[in-house]
């Protein structure tokens, strides 16, 4: 282990590329889910916010009334169920640098359609 160590330091053997150039691996990423806002109504979040593990999925009534789908993503692990659920309405971001100063900018809100597909 320390031959390998002493070997890095000689030849400045850098494991990664980032940030200069993203890893060709970050495409293989578990990344938090992206929703599509005209898919949503309110079974299907409901249905969402029952199969999410962590909890960052929760039906909510929205400011002007309307139920919203509040997604928080300091919460989300990427598990990926909430896509299974309902692929029609949930795609992966493709987004894993995810960083925020305060707690409640990580929790957005969708807002669904009144009517069931």
């Amino acid at each position: 282990m320390t031959l390998w160590f002493v070997r890095g330091l000689r030849r400045g053997v850098v494991t990664t590329r980032y940030p200069a150039r993203p890893e060709e691996s970050s495409a293989f990423l578990p990344t938090p889910p992206a929703f599509r806002p005209r898919a949503l109504t309110p079974v299907t979040a409901g249905r969402l916010a029952e199969t999410c593990p962590s909890g960052a999925l929760q039906v909510v009534t929205g400011e002007r009334g309307g139920d919203v789908l509040a997604f928080d993503v300091g919460r989300c692990t990427a598990c990926g169920r909430c896509a299974a659920e309902a692929p029609h309405a949930v795609t992966p971001s493709g987004a894993f640098e995810l960083a925020a100063t305060t707690r409640s900018v990580l929790i957005k809100t969708i807002p669904l359609r009144g009517e069931e597909r």
